[in-house]
């Protein structure tokens, strides 16, 4: 099988997982046997341009005349079986879909951000979720707030893009959803379930799980979005030393407040920015992990690495956390306003549940046990979820908290996040081994790029 895997690479200067992830996907697709053609580009490339072609520069999001003309060769040339996208933007441009489509190439793309319809791919801003561009032909308001790059030019030429290009999107032949939230943020944008496949990244196995340590760990950047603040508000509630430690690692505009909580609590302590060794360190160190995003964040891979250390998570039920937890519920696509009003449930369907080809496996709908044969103690919509304990017994949950496969998601409300933190703490050594169960079955390497080369083998 021969694969043509298409990404504009982010610059360097500004870390990106996405980057990692497409690299780390080359890599395991050609252990897996498949002969990989990259076709990639980088945003590094511009300051060293000519003239010529960086003056062609701002229409290179709707088409990149270079990159058309070298994806021609190149499919001429080696007669792929597929092309995979990642990211087009600006130097590829969502045109190589037609580019390959012209030379009877099918296209699968995996889909890591909301970009389809918000400018800035994130549906966030000024701090709340925000998704004003839903259903419009023209994304006016990205415009009028300058979302793409704080600047009111090139948001207008990214809302004009996605305009533009709403045709070509809805061509692609198969659409790779990280988690099921993005199926259905694919689903609202018009694409029919039969086009949509939900797959996750998938990460190296650490090994053997460590045994659990003790507390909990705050592993990502430190800023709003990421929602430091409202683990900070949560945590405050409780008694200094009643939860065990508080560990936060990582770096960015929000360091100022943890060294203030560090400073004021003796259990809190700020790790600061972590390499490879210190992230294994923390994390056998702690029980539990915490993803308290307050947007509707699309993968954290935090929560995988957690997942493989046999370490469960305590989230928001925002983005693709339920997903990744084994806590998934149908939700209503990502509303607009603050975050805890964006992660109200759906009502339920009167035709019954329907949505895309999950090759992910059981996702644990309501909280599966780990039998996968029903949620656990679940007593329906506004009631409590059970918990499995250490003993295997089952018992109720402060309404609000959702028990999954893997860990718990509550509301992005410091409350909510307050009364689930002890639930956490009580529960982590149960759902430890699950955890663990759960990467192996839905996250390890060989799963996943075995799903993946699937998905090509479907369009062959």
């Amino acid at each position: 099988m021969r694969i043509v895997v298409a990404h504009n690479r982010y610059r360097e200067a500004q870390p990106s997982g996405e980057n990692t992830i497409v690299d780390v996907e080359i890599s395991q697709l050609a252990a897996a046997g498949v002969e990989v053609l990259p076709f990639l580009r980088s945003s590094d490339e511009i300051p060293s341009m000519p003239k010529t072609a960086k003056a062609l520069l701002p229409i290179s999001p709707i088409y990149a005349p270079r990159a058309q003309q070298e994806l021609s060769r190149l499919l001429t040339e080696h007669r792929p079986d597929v092309l995979h996208l990642h990211n087009p933007y600006p130097l590829l441009s969502p045109w190589v879909v037609r580019t390959a489509h012209r030379h009877g190439v099918p296209v699968v793309q995996t889909v890591h951000n909301y970009r389809q319809v918000c400018s800035s791919g994130l549906y966030f801003r000024d701090g709340v979720i925000c998704q004003d561009c839903r259903g419009r032909t023209l994304g006016v308001p990205a415009v009028v707030h300058r979302c793409y790059r704080g600047s009111r030019a090139q948001s207008a030429l990214m809302a004009t893009t996605l305009a533009v290009h709403r045709g070509t999107w809805k061509s692609v032949d198969r659409f790779i959803a990280l988690t099921s939230a993005v199926a259905d943020h694919l689903r609202d944008y018009g694409i029919p379930d039969d086009r949509i496949v939900v797959k996750p990244n998938a990460i190296p196995d650490p090994g053997t799980p460590a045994p659990l340590g003790h507390g909990f760990l705050f592993l990502g950047r430190l800023s709003p979005e990421k929602g430091l603040d409202l683990l900070l508000e949560a945590w405050r509630r409780h008694p200094d030393g009643t939860l065990g430690p508080l560990r936060v690692a990582g770096d960015g505009e929000l360091r100022p407040l943890v060294e203030a909580a560090a400073a004021e609590r003796s259990d809190v302590t700020f790790l600061g920015p972590l390499d490879r060794a210190g992230v294994r360190e923390a994390l056998n160190a702690s029980a539990v992990v915490l993803a308290t995003s307050t947007w509707h964040d699309v993968l954290p891979t935090v929560i995988i690495e957690a997942l493989a250390s046999g370490r469960p998570v305590l989230g928001t039920a925002l983005g693709g956390i339920p997903y990744l937890v084994g806590a998934d519920t149908p939700r209503e696509p990502a509303g607009t306003g603050p975050a805890v009003a964006a992660s109200a449930a759906a009502p339920p369907s009167p035709g019954g549940p329907s949505g895309p080809v999950d090759l992910a496996g059981p996702v644990g709908s309501g909280g599966l046990g780990s039998d996968g044969l029903g949620p656990v103690g679940s007593d329906g919509p506004g009631g409590s979820v059970g918990q499995v304990d250490s003993a295997g017994r089952v018992g109720a949950l402060p309404v609000g908290i959702r028990a999954g496969e893997a860990g718990w998601v509550v509301p992005p409300d410091p409350a909510a996040l307050a009364a689930a933190l002890p639930v956490a703490a009580a529960g982590a050594a149960a759902l430890a081994g699950p955890a663990r169960a759960r990467y192996d079955r839905t996250f390890h390497p060989e799963v996943v790029t075995k799903r993946l080369i699937d998905v090509y083998a479907s369009l062959r």
